[in-house]
């Protein structure tokens, strides 16, 4: 199994709250992924290795894309099997210095919209730094999930940078803690978007849950 690259379509881009309360009334079993981060963590790099290279639009200026952009793609089953459509979110970044404080609360008011609507058939991929992890407005992200059944990975994105074994062992530690301090972290990934690194690991794993909500919604 394994995401078809260059089979993702885009549908639309959501900037108010009423348009995301009615993308879930209308696809309450909706199965998928939501990719968001820290602004220039390198999401939209991550989002086009993983599912095609036009997918996601990288911006020259970071923090400045404010809609919940929405996708479909194609999970190949093999055996034969005709391909499944998924739904992909790329939510707007947080925390850049250069934003507004209007654009801030416009944030948290679509992202509280947008988590307390997303049905727990979406899985979330938390994108964080691995040189800077579990920054304050990481944290504070995270506020938001606080107490939910949405299940979480975090992708720990960059590690090709990393040039010592000490800063490798800190961000393990730093796995370690993420599990302890949120339970609703049920993954974390170390990958880098530029040459590859744990992308296979983390492609399956959003193949694997897609499926695995897929059948459980067929079979009930």
């Amino acid at each position: 199994m394994e995401i078809i690259r260059g089979s993702t379509h885009f549908q639309l881009g959501l900037d108010k709250l009423e348009q995301v309360e009615h993308l879930f009334e209308m696809n309450p079993e909706m199965i998928g992924v939501a990719f968001v981060g820290r602004s220039n963590v390198g999401k939209s790099s991550l989002i086009n290795s993983l599912f095609g290279r036009k997918t996601a639009r990288i911006s020259k200026t970071p923090g400045r894309t404010r809609e919940i952009n929405v996708f479909t793609f194609l999970i190949d089953r093999g055996d034969s099997a005709e391909p499944l459509p998924f739904f992909l979110f790329d939510l707007p970044g947080y925390g850049h210095a250069q934003v507004s404080k209007q654009m801030i609360k416009n944030w948290q008011l679509m992202m509280g919209t947008f988590f307390e609507g997303l049905p727990n058939s979406v899985a979330i991929i938390n994108i964080q730094d691995a040189r800077h992890p579990d920054q304050k407005v990481d944290q504070q992200f995270h506020k938001f999930l606080e107490g939910s059944s949405l299940f979480t990975a975090v992708a720990f994105n960059k590690v090709d940078k990393f040039k010592k074994q000490k800063d490798k062992a800190a961000l393990e530690k730093k796995k370690k803690e993420l599990f302890a301090r949120y339970t609703w972290v049920k993954q974390v990934h170390f990958v880098s978007a530029e040459n590859s690194i744990g992308l296979p690991q983390l492609e399956q794993a959003i193949s694997a849950y897609c499926l695995e909500q897929y059948s459980f919604q067929t079979n009930s």
